[in-house]
């Protein structure tokens, strides 16, 4: 049975959670602040964490922080708010995905329900290369020239498919509905948020040129050279 930690300080919203969660078959954790949440992933690591951002003292985007100096479990942000700086933040700081309240419980239960296979590699080559990028999906391992690259999930999630056809091009709604599943409803803009942060994260390891515009059409692979 699957763990789910679920951080919000609203009592409402935990308990709403934990009703939706555990008649989907998971196990939930609950905690009410930042610091609580750390010990408890800590003490008993969970397999996703659904972590609001707007927590008092220490807000979600710093309990991320933190998280990712030991862990890497998938991390699904809550907020109250909808601005793409917000959206843009949760990705750097490493959360794999994004959703705004109000929401619809049913909806987070299948958003949890994608992040766990995102993150169980399901169906991909064991070994995808591509120039100097390496992956491993199986094993969540990336390499640059080498070197390791830490990535999210969802990330992982969507530079296999973009690994798996690297000469076509893929329509953003196509890699979309490949990432997430064709049910769930997801804007283009957190697509394109986490198009960037990849970029990001890929020029910052020496591989600026990994991942291609196709106007009008989509994204492929580039060349994945070294810098």
């Amino acid at each position: 049975m699957k763990q789910i930690l679920v951080v919000d300080d609203d009592p409402q919203i935990r308990t709403l959670l934990q009703i939706a969660l555990e008649k989907a078959d998971y196990r939930v954790q609950m905690a009410a602040d930042g610091q609580a949440a750390l010990d408890q992933a800590r003490r008993d690591p969970p397999d996703v964490i659904i972590l609001d951002i707007g927590l008092p003292e220490m807000d979600g985007l710093q309990v991320c922080q933190k998280l990712r100096q030991t862990q890497q479990t998938p991390i699904i942000f809550l907020t109250a708010r909808d601005d793409e700086i917000d959206r843009i933040l949760g990705f750097e700081m490493g959360g794999d995905d994004y959703v705004t309240k109000p929401f619809s419980p049913r909806e987070l239960v299948a958003r949890v329900g994608a992040v766990l296979r995102r993150s169980g590699g399901v169906a991909q080559p064991h070994v995808l290369r591509r120039g100097v990028l390496v992956l491993q999906p199986t094993l969540h391992k990336c390499q640059v020239a080498n070197r390791d690259l830490a990535l999210t999930s969802t990330e992982m999630a969507i530079l296999s498919e973009l690994m798996g056809q690297p000469d076509t091009p893929i329509a953003r709604p196509r890699l979309t509905d490949r990432v997430y599943g064709v049910n769930i409803h997801v804007s283009d803009r957190t697509m394109d948020s986490h198009l960037r942060n990849l970029r990001a994260k890929l020029a910052a390891a020496g591989c600026a040129d990994a991942i291609e515009t196709v106007h009008g059409v989509g994204v492929r692979m580039g060349s994945c050279s070294a810098a």
